[in-house]
C-alpha cells in the first residue's frame, strides 16, 4: 500500500481518483491546487504524487519545481486536460516521472504509479545500502596522526600515482586504499582488492594475471586475472610483503609496461590499472634479506602513506566508541547503550596491539555483555577477558 497526494483543481477528478486508488488499496490524500498541496506534502511523507498542470494560485509546473527542492526521491506523475507534446517534455525535464493526458487511461495510471512506487523503493534501498557502506569506510578520527593521513590522500587520491600503505596490522589500510579509490577520477570503476598473504604461491600468478584453459591440471576453462578486472579501475595488492619473487617479477613488468599476460599464452593484455599497494612488513628489510625486489619497490613506493596505530592516536577512541556503538547496536537490532567518562579513559588506557580490529571486537563485545550504561568496571571485566 502506497501513500498518494493527488493535488487537482475539479473536485470530480480529485474524488473519482480517491475512489480508484482506494479501492486499489492505497491512501490518499486531497488538495484542490498547488499551494495547498505543497502544505500537504511538507506535513506528511508521500510515495507518489499525482498533479495537476493547470490549476489557479500555482500551476502544477510550479509545484514541480517545489514539491523536487523538499524531496527529489518522490516521483511526480503530470495529469492535464490541455497536454501536448512540448508540455509533455517540458515536465519530463523538469524531473516529473511521466505525463499522462486527460481523460485518464485509468489502467496505464495504475501501471505508472506501480512503476513509480518501484522505482522510490530502489532509490530508497539504494541510499540505505550507500549510507550502509559508507558507515563501514568511514574513516573516524580527529587526531594529528589521523589528520595527516586524510590530508595525504585528499592529495594524492586524484592523481594516478601508485601508493605504498604501511602500518601495522589492524590499522585500516585497506580502508586508506579505498578512500584513495574513492576520492579518485577512477571511482565509478572497480575496486580489486587482492590479500597476497591468502593466496598460496603457486597461484598467485594465476589469480593476479588469469590463465588459459588447459594451462594447468585444475584450469577447466579460460580465466580473467585481477589486473583485467580492474581494468579503468584500482586493484589494492594487501600484504605485497607475502608475494613470491616470480609473482613480484610479473607485477613490476605490469607496472612499467601496463602489460598483463596469462599463465599458458604468450599474448599480451594492455591494461589501465592504478596500482595502490599495503604491508605490514618493513620492506626495506625484505629487501636485506632477498624477499623483495628493490625496483619493485620503488615502482610502488611514489607515495607512502603511514597509518598510525591506535596506540598513537588515543585521542580518538571517543569518536570510534560512538561510531562502532552505533553500527553495532544496528546490526544487533538492539537499543543504543552509553558509555560513562570513566569506561572511555579506561579503553584510553589498554595497550591496543590489535589496533582498530581489536578496538571494534572489544566495542561489540561490551555491547552484548555490558550494562545499558556501560561503565568503567564493565570495560575491566569484558574489554580484556584473558587477564
Amino acid at each position: 500500500m502506497a501513500k498518494i497526494l493527488v493535488i487537482d483543481d475539479q473536485r470530480s477528478i480529485r474524488n473519482t481518483l480517491k475512489d480508484i486508488l482506494e479501492y486499489e488499496s492505497h491512501s490518499v490524500d486531497l488538495a484542490e491546487d498547488g499551494e495547498q498541496g505543497l502544505e500537504q506534502f511538507k506535513a506528511g511523507k508521500y510515495d507518489v504524487v499525482l498533479c495537476d498542470i493547470k490549476m489557479p494560485n500555482m500551476d502544477g509546473m510550479e509545484a514541480l519545481d517545489k514539491l523536487h527542492e523538499l524531496n527529489p526521491d518522490t516521483p511526480v506523475i503530470m495529469i492535464s486536460g490541455h497536454g501536448n507534446i512540448d508540455t509533455a517534455v517540458e515536465a519530463i525535464k523538469k524531473g516529473a516521472y511521466d505525463f499522462i493526458e486527460k481523460p485518464l487511461d485509468l489502467n496505464r495510471m495504475l501501471v505508472t504509479i506501480r512503476n513509480a512506487i518501484e522505482k522510490k523503493d530502489l532509490v530508497t534501498e539504494t541510499k540505505v545500502l550507500k549510507r550502509k557502506v559508507s558507515k563501514t569506510y568511514d574513516m573516524i578520527g580527529e587526531s594529528e596522526p589521523i589528520a595527516r593521513v586524510k590530508e595525504m590522500i585528499d592529495k594524492v587520491a586524484p592523481t594516478d600515482a601508485r601508493v605504498l600503505i604501511t602500518g601495522e596490522n589492524g590499522t585500516g589500510k585497506e580502508l586508506v586504499a579505498r578512500w584513495l579509490h574513492e576520492k579518485s577520477n577512477r571511482a565509478g570503476q572497480p575496486f580489486i582488492e587482492v590479500n597476497c598473504a591468502a593466496i598460496p604461491s603457486e597461484l598467485i600468478e594465476s589469480e593476479l594475471f588469469g590463465h588459459e584453459k588447459g594451462a594447468f591440471t585444475s584450469a577447466h576453462k579460460q580465466r580473467k586475472g585481477k589486473f583485467e578486472q580492474a581494468n579503468g579501475g584500482t586493484i589494492f595488492l594487501d600484504e605485497i610483503g607475502d608475494m613470491s619473487l616470480p609473482a613480484q617479477a610479473k607485477v613490476l613488468r605490469a607496472l612499467q609496461e601496463n602489460i598483463v599476460s596469462r599463465v599458458g599464452s604468450d599474448k599480451d593484455i594492455k591494461v589501465d590499472v592504478r596500482v595502490l599497494a599495503a604491508t605490514n612488513k618493513n620492506l626495506k628489510d625484505e629487501i636485506a634479506n632477498s624477499n623483495f625486489r628493490e625496483d619493485l619497490y620503488h615502482r610502488l613506493s611514489v607515495i607512502l602513506i603511514h597509518v598510525p596505530a591506535l596506540n598513537d592516536r588515543k585521542d580518538d577512541i571517543p569518536l570510534l566508541t560512538e561510531h562502532f556503538k552505533d553500527i553495532i547496536c544496528d546490526e544487533l537490532g538492539m537499543p543504543k547503550k552509553e558509555f560513562t567518562d570513566d569506561a572511555i579513559d579506561e579503553l584510553k588506557a589498554i595497550n591496543w596491539t590489535g589496533n582498530i580490529r581489536e578496538f571494534r571486537n572489544v566495542i561489540e563485545r561490551l555491547i552484548i555483555l555490558g550494562q545499558t550504561t556501560i561503565s568503567k568496571e564493565d570495560v575491566m571485566a569484558y574489554a580484556r577477558p584473558m587477564n
